[in-house]
């Protein structure tokens, strides 16, 4: 009892040093002129999370958006715009914690939460009778790789994340020694080699708070077909200024390659 007592303390830490939630919204999609829909995501029959449905008209696809760490969604308004701009319909949603989602944020929750909204995704994707993508960005990349196994995925985007928490942990605090108890955490490296659906990754080549070499080890860790895109001379949270419009084009030539899949 005394070690699961010290195991709960040490994961609320961690949590602690991952997840920096915003309970603020600072706007909504129709402040860039975008109709939207909110929606409440009931998770394990007692959460309940929010998220916002942006349809676009004659849609190419669906995309269930998994956020980073920081904010909500409501601080990713260009990255819906940018999407919608390419015809997609975009569901985006909030962890427990961020928001107006309830609860506490936790890497049990972060997966739950997403595994719940692409159910949701699905079945939006499923009306419109067009595929569903799933595009993870930063943390919101380990929660989109949590999804691996899931039905009716058609395709993946993975931009600008990491393969587990100790190779972060590394990175950030510059402690060598935490192998042995934090490979385990938020470890995409090992989900990844259960992807059964094409993979795009993204990842600016001089990004200081994901590694350009992460990005990579997890590429290298996923099976077939997939497709790493380097940009050069990107940070981590300037992907799209330094693309420009190749950004845009890239998404649209693989999300237009995809076909949809039965669930």
């Amino acid at each position: 009892m005394f070690l699961g007592v010290v195991s709960m303390g040490l994961n609320g830490i961690i949590d602690s040093f991952v997840f920096f939630p915003d309970k603020q919204l600072i706007g909504t999609p129709n402040d860039l002129e975008m109709d939207y829909r909110n929606l409440w995501i009931t998770v394990e029959k007692e959460k309940i999370i929010h998220a916002w449905w942006v349809p676009a008209p004659d849609p190419g696809a669906v995309v269930l958006f998994c956020h980073g760490n920081a904010g909500n969604i409501s601080h990713r308004l260009d990255n819906l715009a940018g999407l919608y701009r390419l015809g997609l319909s975009v569901l985006i949603f909030d962890y427990r914690g961020y928001g107006k989602s309830r609860g506490s944020a936790s890497e049990e929750a972060l997966y739950a939460d997403a595994r719940a909204a692409c159910a949701r995704a699905g079945e939006l994707a499923r009306q419109a009778a067009v595929p569903l993508v799933v595009f993870g960005r930063s943390l919101g990349g380990a929660a989109a790789v949590g999804l691996v196994e899931e039905p009716g995925i058609s395709g993946m985007i993975l931009e600008s994340t990491f393969t587990n928490l100790a190779d972060m942990a590394k990175v950030q605090y510059h402690l060598p020694w935490t192998g042995s108890w934090l490979a385990g955490r938020f470890n995409s490296l090992d989900r990844i080699k259960n992807a059964r659906t094409p993979l795009l990754f993204i990842h600016g080549n001089q990004d200081y708070i994901v590694p350009f070499e992460l990005g990579k080890r997890l590429f290298q860790a996923a099976p077939e077909p997939k497709e790493f895109i380097a940009i050069e001379g990107a940070g981590h949270n300037d992907t799209i200024e330094t693309a420009g419009q190749a950004y845009y084009e890239k998404l649209a030539q693989f999300i237009n390659s995809l076909k949809m899949v039965e669930s």
